[in-house]
């Protein structure tokens, strides 16, 4: 059986929110619209190789992670990377409905989410894959710090 104040704790850390240890619904909403505008900003210049503006919106201290290349830190290798392997080869869209935001008290937010992969050359070739994206705010600008991306199934979808 459960203890009462075990059922207690759960219950305020399941849904802090609504317990007002979350952020205001005003609060959470723009927040939300800010890193997913964010998003497609960042994503537009992915898809049209617009390295300038990809470059200006991650830190020069960027650690990506992904499963199958491993850890790569530094803007210029990633921008390298990005220049190398998907500039006209990939092309990434937000599946909206999974997108998260959350707030990281003073210092950004993270984002969560699912995005698409798909090869216009190939277009059978397609597939998932899961993210967490860490943004930091500096006094207004916000810029990609840490990235996982995790779970890629290419070639494993059907359109």
């Amino acid at each position: 059986m459960i203890n009462k104040r075990w059922l207690l704790l759960l219950l305020v850390f399941a849904a802090p929110g609504q317990w007002g240890m979350g952020q205001t619904a005003e609060h959470s909403d723009a927040l939300f619209n800010t890193i997913k505008s964010l998003d497609s900003k960042l994503f537009e210049a992915y898809n049209h190789c617009n390295l300038e503006v990809l470059g200006s919106m991650v830190s020069d201290d960027l650690e990506f992670y992904h499963d199958q290349t491993g850890l790569s830190v530094g803007k210029a290798p990633f921008v390298a990377a990005i220049k190398q392997n998907i500039c006209g080869k990939v092309q990434r869209t937000l599946i909206e409905d999974t997108l998260e935001v959350y707030p990281l008290n003073g210092y950004g937010a993270v984002e969560i989410g699912i995005h698409r992969f798909h090869h216009p050359k190939e277009p059978d070739n397609i597939g998932d894959a899961k993210f967490v994206t860490i943004w930091r705010n500096t006094n207004g600008v916000w810029t990609v710090t840490r990235v996982i991306s995790f779970e890629h199934n290419m070639g494993r979808l059907t359109k």
